[in-house]
């Protein structure tokens, strides 16, 4: 991680304390006193409301009656009618005068604040309960225009199953302190989390937050130093290296290739254009063609060797968008055509090659690593003993860097011949290319050191950023699983790596003791059993409870964000966020609805939500104004 300075963060808290959580604990009074009928009635009015807006949030209804998705087919409109909220709904609506304005945005807000408070903190239960636990931080999101970075917590139940669950969404702030003192102050007062259980942190920013996002990992380590920084198992290594490269061009390309992913997934006759420019530009040779268009059906802009794959679909894509923006024949409605136009003239753009040829070269000296980071949990393990490797490997790329260039700028120039796309410098370096520049500048030196260089520099800075000591450490103890034991030949030489997490154990002292029990009992075994393969296979050994100090250490590696979750049930939240942003109109979202939404399948507590939201409001609202009634209950009722 990059060093930086010690602030006194309290007193920036003091100036900039965000608000604090809804109190939704509720005080039980000594004697409960009977209700009267309005009571009654006002209490279940209004336990009605929280209902009609846990269903809307979970079909993802706007609370004006618009819907977005119908998720996984769970929902039907019909589940509004022919319940028994609609006699309580219908009396209460039947009260109003009839221009009475009978919902309040900041009534709605307020029971929004309270379903997302209540779902939060039964979520949070969880996690506390499980001790250990890791903070996942993703890439900024548009939540109404505001930006807003989503955030996943890791943890283990009492079966020793690993959950990945999404808590909520940090505000983006242009200071970068105070960002971070806003996120430790949300993290831990708001949302009650005990960093001195955090045992991983995981943030993955584009170019346009990474340097502000390591400022906030530094301060939060600050905080809890015996969290360790590491990747996320979401995310391809090379798609991290690429997002956190603070160059325009490298930021356009990334943008790019979301975009037509996006274009082309959501448009299966656009997806049939495109396999048919592949047969064309493919025709000699039917199996690579076969290939590319079965990479299409994958999340191909995510993956290891996605700047390998894009180079090799150029003329293809080209071709696909150059055929549909031209499109004569109006098979294309205006959106997509206009669509295709943009992407058309993006890709011909030789500053877009020279990119995707420089990153595609520049990280491939560390796709094999990525790669085994993603494997196989011995993989992992030889991943954190051939990091020096691939440094090397970089250094001496830069070393070597005007023939390394000189091949890439070829392979570009190649490249956009064969598609008929001029060699030309961007309008920003012709801006400059009379301003204190040599006479021998010309377009591949310009590349080489406003590209190449700057490229190679930050992928060799970000894994050092990412890949510390203490993370090297963590992914040693791997050593501990039986099947790297076992390819270990059951060498002690890793065990020292464990007393990174000595003070977690409950019974320290008698470590090496046991230790030695478990390498016993796995060696003894290996000739006739097949060695449990993964952390997650170890901890649900049936007497894993009687080696306490193993049991322990295997918990707290398998929350780590750098593991996979192996089953996916238990990461649903994340998929669910994705559908969720992809199927909601960015003026429409909403982080309380989104938690509703990603979350419904949870058991909310209704009646603590009422008694939280009558407790905020019995003060200093009256019942005639304290009853929010949304406007699709109007035609419901």
């Amino acid at each position: 991680m990059v060093d930086a300075p010690v602030l006194p963060l309290q007193e920036i808290h003091e100036a900039n304390n965000p608000d604090v959580e809804i109190q939704i604990e509720i005080e039980d009074s000594e004697e409960s006193t009977p209700m009267t009928d309005e009571e009654r009635h006002r209490k279940d009015y209004i336990k009605a409301l929280f209902e009609i807006v846990l269903l809307m949030g979970e079909q993802n209804v706007d609370l004006e009656g618009q819907s977005f998705i119908d998720q996984e087919g769970l929902y039907s409109p019909d589940n509004f009618r022919g319940n028994k909220l609609d006699e309580v709904l219908k009396k209460r609506f039947e009260m109003l005068a009839v221009n009475q304005e009978y919902f309040l945005r900041f009534q709605q807000e307020q029971i929004l604040e309270v379903c997302d408070s209540c779902i939060r903190e039964e979520v949070m239960r969880d996690v506390r309960n499980s001790q250990f636990f890791s903070i996942i931080v993703e890439d900024a999101v548009d939540l109404a225009g505001e930006e807003h970075m989503p955030v996943f917590i890791r943890h283990t139940d009492d079966a020793n199953d690993l959950h990945e669950v999404f808590v909520g969404f940090l505000p983006c702030e242009e200071d970068a302190e105070i960002m971070a003192v806003n996120f430790l102050t949300i993290i831990t007062e708001k949302w009650k989390l005990n960093l001195e259980y955090c045992r991983g942190l995981s943030f993955f920013a584009s170019s346009k937050f990474s340097s502000k996002m390591k400022i906030v990992a530094v301060r939060l380590l600050q905080m809890c130093p015996q969290a360790t920084y590491t990747l996320c198992s979401s995310c391809a290594l090379n798609i991290w290296l690429a997002k956190s490269i603070p160059i325009s061009g490298v930021s356009v390309v990334l943008a790019t290739l979301d975009d037509i992913n996006l274009l082309v997934s959501k448009t299966p006759s656009l997806q049939d254009e495109l396999e048919n420019a592949i047969t064309s530009v493919f025709m000699d040779n039917i199996g690579k063609a076969n290939e590319l268009k079965e990479t299409l059906r994958s999340e191909w802009t995510s993956r290891h060797d996605t700047f390998e794959i894009i180079v090799t679909l150029l003329h293809s894509l080209v071709l696909c968008f150059g055929r549909v923006a031209c499109d004569n024949a109006s098979r294309w409605n205006t959106e997509i055509t206009e669509q295709a136009s943009m992407l058309f003239s993006a890709l011909t753009d030789f500053d877009f090659i020279i990119t995707i040829v420089i990153l595609k070269n520049a990280l491939s000296f560390t796709q094999a690593f990525g790669k085994n980071l993603h494997g196989l949990t011995y993989d992992i393990f030889s991943a954190a003993n051939s990091l020096t490797a691939v440094l090397h490997a970089l250094n001496e790329v830069i070393e070597n860097i005007d023939v390394y260039h000189e091949f890439w700028f070829e392979e570009a120039t190649n490249l956009a011949a064969k598609i008929d796309i001029p060699v030309k410098l961007p309008s920003r370096f012709r801006r400059i290319k009379h301003i204190n520049l040599p006479p021998d500048r010309t377009s591949e030196n310009l590349y080489k050191e406003t590209l190449s260089i700057p490229t190679i520099q930050h992928i060799i800075q970000g894994l050092k950023d990412v890949f510390t000591e203490q993370h090297l450490k963590a992914l040693k103890c791997l050593s501990i699983v039986p099947s790297v034991m076992g390819q270990l030949k059951f060498s002690t030489s890793e065990e020292h790596n464990l007393d990174l997490y000595k003070y977690d154990l409950p019974s320290p002292e008698t470590l090496s003791a046991e230790l030695n029990c478990w390498r016993v009992k796995w060696k003894h075994k290996n000739k006739v059993v097949e060695l449990p393969s993964s952390i997650f296979e170890s901890l649900h050994l049936p007497d894993i409870k009687f080696f306490p100090n193993i049991h322990t250490l295997l918990k707290v590696l398998c929350i780590l964000p750098d593991f996979k979750v192996e089953n996916e049930k238990y990461e649903i939240d994340r998929k669910r966020l994705r559908y969720y942003l992809e199927s909601t109109p960015v003026d429409q979202r909403s982080s309380q609805l989104a938690l509703v939404n990603i979350s419904h399948d949870s058991k909310h507590d209704v009646d603590i939500m009422v008694d939280t939201y009558m407790k905020m409001v019995e003060d200093n609202i009256t019942f005639e104004s304290a009853s929010p009634c949304l406007y699709i209950v109007g035609e419901v009722c």
